[in-house]
């Protein structure tokens, strides 16, 4: 008793000391919410990794009550490759879609807007229904270990409940919190579970016997048989919906590589290929994935051969697989009773904390479907932590509605849990193979189409196996919900609610999700392809009611054009700002700007050929005012017809040269110049020194004396018909600093 005691205070602090923690400067550094490895492995791993608890215990019950446990095998294998491939799938496409969307970005900009639709309404559900699942299986699990498995639904109901909760209140928590709490979990967890594997081993060695079988198998049919396989096969192959979390949630995910990276391409250089591939975000988030690649088949296969060795099954004497394999794995070790009941608190934990992937994913997901107009506005908030609340929120009371729906039965919700995530799957696959046959050749080119294509079937395969496979247990309801999901989605894009504006989009990105970068542009883009794909099906209604004689005008004018994918996404320049600011309005010159004071040249240049007026009763002189902040430069040739006005003769380009070139000196001449208009003077000189002697000659005729111009650059007294470079609100006059004040 003291020795698991002691090993269990051992486990316990390992994994409690090895958890991520978000510290303050982290958040100036990366951004708030943003995490590393370890975090990601946790809050995106945590449903995937949990399914040893509950997937092999499925397939085994499709095969045992007909004894064809011993195939088994099959099953774990067809798991297992279908885990490699499309692990594989994604591990791929972080490197083109490394800035978050997944099999949403992907549609979009090889496929359909129609498909983006699809995945975007499947995924919501498929995570509403990963928190329903999860919750319930963790309920499930605390009752069958006290006795009341099946008894009284408002129990199973309410322990689900509170499950939800507390998974929603540590995600809100922030990302940082969420991360500490799940790894410590999975800590414990996967020393735990090794410590089992090893008690197994020990009792098969020793010889246990197999627990002696208490129901006499049905008969079934070759053809029965196969379907069974199938079943157990669909069954098994659950939580896949870690691999689209984490291509989504990349968003979330810090921006440099991890020590082993970095250490490697310090030491190894030789395996650079392999250490860029796993070198920064997408790098961390195909650490992540590579765990997909083989944990589902090993574990499958290990549970698939003790459960057959020592015969035992879901029910076998009232415990699920796992607990009876824990039950015999924990019963070698000295005092294993007290790891039992942890391990089997710790999946009731495990189970309800699952549902921290479907959260993660679903702010990862709600925020953009704001954007592209599927959700409304008021949803988006995010939080100091850098977590959407509202988001998280909405989920969980969707999921606690659900529960109730079901009245707690975690039976009635299993069947569609797990379903829809393999349409995304099928949606990334066909994305790919269209990037690859776009930007590869040759052999590349052949293999690699192949391979993305041979991934899209298999899960266009599971799709549809998935439903025939949990038909009797109520598969063929997945068909209905789908398309009324679907259905419903068009109706929202094209109500008034799935209208977005450029500014609209741009304030949900930038201002409301704080979304800046890459990400930013890509949902930008996102947005203006959907409201494109609106716009098309609006003009499509019209013209469908023609045909009857019924004219229905289009409400709304076409959107702005959203261009190439990565145009938008500034691949060249990932500096450059918003594609959506040529769409967005101009903001107003401010007050100081509308009385700027004209440049040093643009004066010069006016004094040159404007006659003074003199000071009268209705125009008064303007006396010495403090200057105001000037507006840059204007240059001569944009106010030709307003200069010309004054009879002047409009400076020559030599004229104009010589301006610009006195404007680089000319803060020294009217530091330097002793009295006023000295500054004036030379660029006066300058002027008629580039000029030919028969255009001095008329100007002598038109232009006052230099005595004149002095005394009109001290007394700047101009009548309100004057032209003016820069225009004035009614009533206002210019306002000229004295040399002593120096230029503007």
């Amino acid at each position: 008793m003291l020795f698991s005691i002691a090993l269990l205070i051992v486990i316990g602090f390992l994994s409690y000391k090895a958890a991520p923690r978000e510290r303050a400067e982290h958040a100036l550094v990366h951004g708030a919410g943003q995490i590393g490895l370890l975090a990601a492995v946790a809050l995106f791993g945590v449903d995937y990794f949990t399914s040893f608890y509950y997937g092999t215990g499925e397939l085994m019950s499709a095969l045992h009550p007909y004894g064809l446990q011993k195939y088994g095998y099959i099953a774990a294998g067809v798991i297992a490759l279908a885990n490699f491939v499309f692990g594989a799938l994604y591990m791929y496409s972080l490197g083109i879609f490394n800035e978050g969307g997944g099999s949403y970005t992907a549609s979009m900009r090889y496929l359909k807007p129609t498909l983006s639709l699809i995945v975007a309404v499947t995924l919501i559900e498929d995570y509403v229904l990963t928190i329903v699942v999860s919750a319930l299986s963790g309920g499930d699990q605390l009752l069958s270990v006290l006795r009341l498995y099946g008894k009284y639904w408002w129990l199973h109901f309410g322990i689900g409940v509170l499950l939800a909760t507390a998974t929603w209140y540590i995600t809100i928590r922030g990302r940082g919190e969420s991360s500490t709490v799940a790894f410590t979990l999975l800590g414990v967890f996967a020393m735990l579970t090794v410590t089992m594997a090893i008690g197994l081993f020990i009792a098969h060695f020793k010889g246990v016997p197999p627990v002696p079988p208490t129901e006499v198998p049905k008969p079934a049919t070759l053809l029965q048989a196969l379907m069974h396989i199938l079943t157990a096969s669909m069954k098994g192959m659950v939580a896949l919906s870690g691999l689209e979390a984490m291509s989504n949630g990349i968003q979330f995910v810090i921006n440099e590589d991890v020590r082993i990276v970095k250490w490697g391409k310090k030491r190894l250089p030789r395996f650079n290929w392999l250490w860029n591939f796993y070198s920064g975000k997408s790098g961390i988030g195909r650490f992540v994935q590579t765990s997909f690649l083989f944990y589902g088949g090993l574990t499958t296969f290990f549970l698939t051969f003790f459960a057959m060795r020592f015969d035992v099954f879901d029910g076998t004497l009232g415990r699920s697989l796992v607990g009876n394999l824990s039950h015999i794995g924990f019963g070698q070790v000295p005092g294993g009773i007290v790891l039992f009941w942890t391990y089997q608190i710790l999946a009731v934990i495990l189970l309800g904390a699952a549902s921290m992937t479907a959260l993660q994913d679903a702010q990862a997901t709600e925020w953009r479907d704001v954007a592209i107009g599927e959700i409304p506005e008021i949803i988006i908030y995010r939080d100091r932590r850098g977590t959407f609340t509202r988001s998280v929120t909405i989920t969980y009371i969707v999921a606690v509605l659900i529960m109730l729906l079901v009245r707690g039965r975690t039976t009635v919700a299993a069947p569609f849990y797990g379903v829809g995530v393999f349409m995304p799957i099928m949606i990334m696959g066909l994305a790919i193979r269209q990037h690859i046959l776009q930007h590869y050749s040759k052999r590349l080119r052949a293999w690699g189409a192949a391979g993305a294509g041979l991934a899209a079937a298999m899960a266009g395969t599971v799709f549809v196996g998935q439903i025939v496979g949990k038909w009797g247990e109520g598969g063929w309801v997945r068909l209905i919900t789908f398309t009324t999901l679907f259905t419903s989605a068009h109706l929202v894009l094209l109500s008034p609610v799935g209208y977005r504006t450029p500014e609209q989009i741009h304030r949900i990105v930038r201002q409301k999700a704080r979304v800046q970068g890459a990400m930013a542009s890509i949902v930008e883009w996102q947005s203006l392809k959907m409201q494109e794909y609106r716009y098309t099906l609006l003009i499509g209604i019209a013209r469908f009611f023609e045909l009857f004689g019924v004219r229905r005008p289009v409400r709304y004018e076409p959107p702005p054009f959203a261009g190439d994918y990565d145009h938008a996404l500034h691949v060249d320049h990932p500096e450059a700002p918003s594609f959506l600011e040529q769409y967005l309005p101009k903001p107003k010159p401010s007050l100081g700007e509308q009385f700027a004071v004209p440049s040093l040249t643009l004066r010069t240049s006016l004094l040159a050929g404007m006659q003074p007026v003199q000071a009268t009763a209705s125009n008064p002189p303007i006396t010495e005012q403090p200057a105001v902040p000037t507006t840059p430069e204007l240059h001569v040739s944009e106010q030709p017809a307003e200069i010309t006005e004054t009879g002047a003769p409009l400076p020559s380009q030599a004229d104009v040269q010589s301006f610009e070139a006195q404007d680089k000196s000319g803060e020294q001449d009217v530091e330097s110049a002793e009295e006023p208009g000295v500054a004036s003077d030379v660029t006066t000189q300058a002027v008629i020194a580039s000029r030919s002697p028969e255009q001095s000659e008329g100007e002598a005729k038109q232009s006052p004396s230099r005595e004149e111009e002095i005394a009109s650059s001290q007394k700047p007294s101009y009548s309100e018909a004057s032209p003016h470079p820069c225009p004035l609100p009614n009533g206002a006059r210019e306002q000229v600093p004295s040399p002593s004040q120096g230029e503007g």
